[in-house]
């Protein structure tokens, strides 16, 4: 399996009210390096794909939404995140989760 395809399967496991960050699913895809690609796997998914894949649940490592997605922007992450009971702050112009309540705790697959 290619490693966008492992991306959007672990994301697919991120479970509701939890986040994950680039960092920790590319360690999970097998690539610790890889955290920005993991933001272009997300990126590039289909209209279609977007439905079924909890993109919004994967943040950066300060726990900010940090997309810059026209289409989806970070007022609209933060918004599906508040929707799963996800305590989103806004300050300073971003939007912030605390990694500690709300990290997707997993074991390394």
């Amino acid at each position: 399996m290619n490693f966008f395809k492992k991306t959007i399967s672990i994301v697919k496991k991120i479970p509701s009210g939890h986040v994950a960050t680039y960092g920790q699913i590319a360690t999970l895809a097998g690539s610790p390096r890889g955290a920005r690609t993991v933001g272009w796997a997300l990126h590039g998914l289909a209209e279609k794909e977007l439905r079924k894949v909890p993109w919004h649940r994967v943040i950066n490592r300060e726990g900010r939404v940090s997309t810059t997605c026209l289409d989806h922007p970070g007022e609209h992450q933060a918004m599906l995140l508040k929707k799963e009971r996800v305590d989103v702050q806004y300050k300073d112009g971003n939007y912030f989760v605390d990694l500690k309540k709300y990290l997707w705790q997993t074991q390394h697959e």
